[in-house]
């Protein structure tokens, strides 16, 4: 797995399966929760998820099809918001005393590997190694590599 665009993608796909089953995890502990004690999600609370999954799910074509700089920049603004929205929800308000932690200590688990995954991204769009920027001019789409022709 040597192209760093292959690396970002499977790097994507990871952090939205633990993404989702953590999601899954919380849904069961949920229903074994009594009503009362059940949260109610607002409409604005279910958009913000939505916008919030989506990301990933995006981010796991964009890092196959966008050039590189675009790429590359997308990663680490995508990788960002995500670590940074995760690493608040879930880390901080425990620690400062703001209502409930999260309910569950799997969910803690998920979401510190979730956060290790990102940060990840981050770093490996960071880092991107400047030998492939010298060749990515050069690797345009729909154009035959040299040597080869459609005739």
């Amino acid at each position: 797995m040597h192209d760093i665009k292959e690396r970002l993608s499977i790097l994507w796909i990871f952090a939205l399966f633990n993404y989702l089953y953590a999601d899954v995890i919380a849904l069961w502990a949920l229903l074994g929760s009594p009503p009362a004690d059940t949260p109610h999600l607002g409409q604005l609370a279910l958009a913000g998820s939505a916008v919030l999954m989506e990301i990933p799910i995006a981010m796991i074509l964009a890092s196959r099809l966008l050039p590189l700089r675009a790429n590359r920049l997308a990663n680490i603004i995508a990788g960002s918001i995500v670590t940074l929205v995760n690493g608040f929800l879930t880390f901080i308000p425990p620690l400062v005393g703001w209502g409930r932690p999260p309910a569950l200590p799997e969910y803690l688990f998920f979401a510190t590997i979730e956060t290790v995954c990102t940060v990840a991204i981050v770093w490996q769009a960071w880092t991107w190694p400047a030998a492939d920027a010298a060749v990515a001019p050069k690797l345009i789409v729909g154009q035959p590599a040299d040597g080869i022709s459609s005739s």
